[in-house]
């Protein structure tokens, strides 16, 4: 009796659209966590602003996506600390739109669903949907990818680093059409 029951969670868990690969299984990829810095040091569309980007007493982060046109506002209040351009959901792979908090983060994860493609920086908000980095710079500003948020490799470690300074539990993300 016990078998099949075991049989059965581990199929589903193999069919659940949040399974990816373990991190461990095919080793660190892209080396330690400096070797993002030399990948397209030009040109990535990150836009710094004047606001520390220190988390204040009581502060709280937002990550504000606007699927229409393609943008990320990071802010602290009115504070806006970054603005990114990313990549959202192509035709017939949309990005859900809402309110959501992080659910978890990855340094980096290989998705299962589309042949392990690494996804460095990954801060999941809603199942197996994540923002992360992408080594597929040319079409940011432009949808492209399977619903996820996809960002420069760069811009995906300042985001990453930033949530984990404020913590999930003070971060945001929200997803509109303006």
């Amino acid at each position: 009796m016990l078998k099949p029951i075991v049989l059965a969670a581990f199929i589903f868990g193999l069919c659940s659209p949040s399974f990816a690969a373990s991190p461990a299984l095919f080793g660190d990829l892209f080396g330690d966590d400096s070797s993002f810095a030399t990948i397209n040091t030009t040109g990535h569309h990150a836009r710094p602003h004047s606001a520390s980007a220190t988390n204040r007493a009581g502060g709280r982060l937002s990550i504000a996506i606007d699927i229409t046109t393609q943008q990320m506002i990071v802010a602290d209040g009115d504070d806006t600390i970054f603005s990114f351009d990313v990549s959202t959901g192509r035709k017939g792979h949309a990005t859900p739109t809402g309110h959501f908090r992080p659910v978890r983060m990855n340094k980096i994860w290989y998705s299962s669903k589309y042949e392990n493609a690494p996804m460095p920086w990954s801060i999941f908000f809603h199942g197996g949907y994540a923002i992360h980095g992408t080594t597929d710079v040319k079409h940011l500003g432009h949808v492209a990818s399977h619903g996820c948020v996809r960002l420069h490799p760069e811009n995906a470690k300042m985001l990453y680093d930033l949530v984990q300074q404020y913590g999930m539990g003070n971060t945001d993300v929200i997803l509109y059409r303006s």
